[in-house]
């Protein structure tokens, strides 16, 4: 019986680990640049950012409207010429 009591506790252990591990999300701002984000963090209103789910894609005809930036640590990302805009 502890055997099975052990293997139970250790199966409900790694779901909880794997439901709260997961956070990332897909940042965009109003000129369409858009990053991925391992963490989701709370961004002041006056910068216009929107936050979707990490599975976010933009639709055909957004094509020209939006474009993947790079990430980096912190809050922003790389935009031309390698220029960090943080948030």
């Amino acid at each position: 019986m502890e055997k099975y009591f052990g293997s139970a506790l250790l199966g409900i252990a790694g779901a909880l680990v794997i439901s709260t591990g997961a956070s990332a999300a897909v940042v965009c701002n109003e000129d369409g640049d858009c990053w991925k984000v391992k963490d989701r963090h709370t961004y002041p209103p006056q910068v216009n950012l929107q936050v979707y789910d990490d599975d976010w894609k933009w639709a055909d005809n957004d094509r020209a409207k939006y474009r993947w930036r790079d990430s980096g640590t912190g809050r922003g990302y790389y935009g031309r010429g390698g220029v960090w805009i943080g948030f």
